[in-house]
């Protein structure tokens, strides 16, 4: 006679075992009908699971989160099933959830194209008709290596072989198809039919490049139509924003063969970079922040005492020279700011130092990882150290994130997710250490009255972290800031201060701390975003002088002269060009402001200005205009 306590606290008595969906359906016949699986004393179940002593049950919806998510998972295999019937000789691998949507890696002898796709979603609205039960069933290692071999699905073989022996083996079957997995699923194929089949892309097997090549389908999946709608919709709208596709006709950089995962930056690409960057040192040297500069590369031994070379040597570059010294491009700036730290006796007075570095850094991303701005080899990050006491750590992160957060309203920013990372199973340090550390981040929260997600297990090796996602102009999230806090590289380095009682071996504590994070990966958010039409503070190129007929160059060349003086970003363009390309060209070009003289302007030594939206601002005066240009150059927030 089992008793189910649900999340409200209310409990419900049966006289036998019961199904998820039988409890469900007690409470209302509504609730069953929107019952996805359920959580039995916090572990997922499918909706037929038999409870059979007291328990706590959560009813999972397709309303919630967890619900959606099994939909989703239920459309991979019901892709699955519409493969194999589909091209029978095709090898199935791994179908997990991603964000929004799911894929699932295919062995197959040709590359699927996007005709096959539609055949394949034709096929999978065909199956989720015909409602097939969808069933569980636990079977032995051996079961399961002869269905599978039978059925010549080799890499669900290799998969059984390296699951623990304690780990119970399940399958899923659905009319004729039948998977490995842990489950739960839906309970029949008939709820699954809000799905899309949106590309296919390569994939190695495992994430390895020394194994084959397969081809990974992406699909989304949702309960109802309408949320299907609005994300197809923002899809498109992200293709539309692509930062590749739009530095087509922005031509701010460009990547080379010769120089994987590395930015090309041109002319006007470079000049947004050195607003960032600018902009960056002003903040923090209003923030009492001091700037550094370390080596590009340093020796293995550094990287030994950091932890670097034993836990994150896959994604270094690394060089010997003639006398067999091994050195590293450094993945991170950290060790060279300590190294900084540690010449000279420091004092508590001395306390907080808040060390500062734009530094290049250069880890190794596997090629098919590549991607723009957004994931390269060689980046530059804001990054900073500040050494402080641990009665200081507390409110030296309260000052980071409230300068972070301060930093992304410059930019439009303002709907931004905490997220906090705890320690990893691969890490340095004692568990007391991690206390702190990890009480530090969370007090420093809650004195803002800020909420924040928790990803246990997810820090870095060396101490737990906060992450800062940002929500942009289309509804994505982009992760960017991080602050670290770190007792351990202190330790590892052996760096002291003197504290107030004369002793000088007290050790610092330090914040690890990038506000942009990497610089490239930014301008590609903010190019998209913006959809490349940059706010006047921040475009490369703030205003464009045209003239109508060479008559006019030598007035337009004058005004130029004059705006740039005033400290605004001014080119002219004296093309022989009639004067509607010139402002079509530069519109294209998110110019935000084109300003035309022709022989009245010259005479009246006037402009005639219109914004990259094709609105006529009227004639000014030269003064006029650099007023009104000196009251767009402002952030956003302001």
């Amino acid at each position: 006679m089992p008793k189910i306590t649900l999340p409200d606290g209310s409990k419900r008595d049966f006289d036998s075992a019961v199904s998820v969906l039988s409890v469900a359906r007690d409470i209302g016949e509504g609730l069953a009908k929107a019952t996805i699986a359920g959580k039995v004393n916090g572990i997922q179940v499918d909706s037929s699971y038999l409870i059979e002593k007291d328990a706590v049950l959560e009813i999972l919806t397709d309303t919630s989160e967890e619900g959606l998510s099994i939909i989703r998972h239920s459309t991979a295999h019901l892709m699955a099933m519409a493969i194999k019937e589909l091209f029978p000789e095709a090898q199935i691998t791994i179908g997990p959830v991603i964000e929004n949507g799911f894929f699932y890696d295919i062995a197959y002898q040709r590359a699927f194209t996007p005709d096959d796709l539609k055949i394949i979603e034709e096929r999978m609205k065909e199956l989720s008709e015909k409602n097939f039960e969808i069933s569980r069933e636990e079977v032995s290692r051996d079961e399961a290596l002869n269905l599978f071999d039978k059925l010549g699905e080799h890499y669900k073989s290799e998969i059984i072989k390296d699951i623990p022996d304690s780990e119970v083996l399940s399958l899923y079957r659905q009319g004729s198809f039948v998977d490995l997995c842990r489950g739960p699923h839906v309970a029949s194929t008939g709820k699954l039919s809000v799905f899309k089949l949106t590309k296919v892309a390569g994939a190695y097997w495992r994430g390895d490049s020394k194994n084959e090549t397969l081809q990974r389908i992406y699909g989304t999946a949702w309960a109802r139509k309408k949320d299907m709608k609005v994300y197809l919709n923002r899809l498109e709208e992200a293709e539309k924003r692509d930062h590749r596709k739009l530095n087509k006709k922005l031509g701010l950089f460009h990547f080379s063969d010769e120089a994987p995962g590395s930015v090309f930056w041109h002319p006007k690409g470079w000049k947004l970079f050195m607003q960032l960057l600018n902009y960056m040192r002003k903040r923090q040297d209003d923030a009492g922040y001091i700037e550094v500069n370390t080596p590009d590369v340093m020796d293995r031994s550094l990287w030994e005492t950091s932890g670097h070379w034993f836990n994150y040597r896959e994604n270094m570059f690394i060089t010997q020279t003639e006398d067999e010294r091994i050195f590293a491009l450094k993945p991170m700036n950290c060790p060279g700011s300590v190294s900084i730290y540690s010449q000279g006796l420091k004092s508590y007075r001395d306390l907080p130092i808040r060390m500062a570095e734009l530094g290049k850094v250069h880890r190794y991303e596997p090629s098919g990882s590549l991607h723009g701005l957004m994931r390269v080899r060689h980046f530059t990050q804001d990054d900073a150290h500040i050494y402080c006491t641990e009665n200081q750590m507390e409110s030296e992160c309260v000052e980071v994130v409230s300068l972070v957060l301060d930093i992304y309203k410059d930019f439009g920013f303002d709907d931004v997710v905490i997220k906090l990372s705890t320690r990893p199973e691969k890490r340095i340090g004692s568990d007391e250490v991690w206390d702190k550390l990890e009480g530090a981040l969370i007090s420093s929260l809650k004195v803002m009255g800020l909420d924040y997600i928790l990803y246990p297990g997810e820090g870095a090796f060396y101490g737990p972290k906060l992450e800062f996602v940002l929500r942009d102009a289309i509804g994505r999230d982009w992760q960017c800031g991080t602050l670290q806090v770190d007792m351990n590289l202190p330790e590892r380095f052996d760096i002291t201060y003197v504290d107030e009682t004369g002793s000088r071996d007290k050790r610092p504590v330090l914040l690890h701390r990038a506000l942009f994070g990497s610089l490239e990966r930014f301008i590609g958010i903010l190019i998209e975003n913006y959809e490349g039409a940059f706010p006047f503070w921040l475009a490369p190129e703030q205003v464009i002088i045209a003239n109508i007929t060479d008559s006019n160059a030598e007035y337009a060349k004058k005004v130029t002269k004059i705006l740039t003086n005033e400290g605004f970003r001014a080119n002219c363009d004296l093309r022989n060009e009639k004067i509607g390309f010139k402002i079509r060209d530069h519109s294209m070009q998110r110019v935000p402001f084109i300003a035309v003289v022709g022989d009245k302007e010259k005479e009246s030594s006037t402009i005639s200005v219109r914004n990259r939206e094709g609105k006529d601002l009227g004639s000014m005066t030269i003064d006029e205009s650099i007023a009104f240009f000196s009251k767009e150059n402002t952030y956003i927030k302001q």
